[in-house]
């Protein structure tokens, strides 16, 4: 076996082509909630100053619990323990709720599998300007079992948990939009 193998000259010029390439991109990629070096405010103090206000729901309804799941687990997403910082956005939503039945009990024809879908519409709004700068829509769909007509109480803890789980996720999925926005500007 000679040094000019013909795999070894191949594998070493991958070898190379990898190695030029981590070192044309190494200094590309910075972590989106490391402190930056350009002047600008951080991430974290950036995403301090969305405002999440409540929303306008019947006292006491099904919307008013799953909207105060949601803004809740904004303002952690966002704030993390502390408080908000001075607000330079406002985050307004709009939710709709379904539930569909997936499956039916044959012998009963009640449902034995539901699917709770929540939707939700949001928009970022500057403070200063009062122009909207970011909308999009967002959804969940989640599965909850009904275990027989006669446990009442578990099908009921059973949507509120998906209620929560589609809650999270939208939480989740708005948290990460904004993240977005305010790294890359759009």
């Amino acid at each position: 076996m000679s040094w000019l193998d013909p795999r070894l000259v191949r594998n070493a010029g991958r070898w190379l082509t990898v190695a030029a390439l981590a070192a044309f991109t190494a200094g590309c990629f910075q972590p989106m909630y490391a402190e930056r070096t350009d002047g600008k405010p951080a991430l974290r103090a950036r995403l301090q100053g969305v405002e999440v206000p409540s929303l306008s729901y019947p006292t006491a309804s099904r919307e008013a619990r799953v909207g105060l799941n949601i803004r809740n687990a904004l303002m952690f997403s966002l704030y993390g323990e502390g408080a908000g910082g001075p607000p330079t956005h406002r985050l307004l939503m709009r939710l709709s709720t379904s539930r569909t039945s997936i499956i039916l009990d044959p012998g009963t024809s009640l449902p034995a599998v539901e699917n709770y879908a929540l939707d939700v519409t949001y928009e970022l709004k500057d403070n200063a300007t009062d122009k909207t700068v970011l909308t999009g829509n967002t959804f969940a769909r989640v599965s909850y079992d009904i275990p027989g007509q006669e446990q009442r109480f578990a099908k009921t803890r059973g949507l509120r948990d998906a209620e929560d789980r589609a809650a999270n996720s939208i939480a989740e999925n708005i948290s990460n939009r904004l993240a977005a926005y305010f790294y890359a500007g759009s």
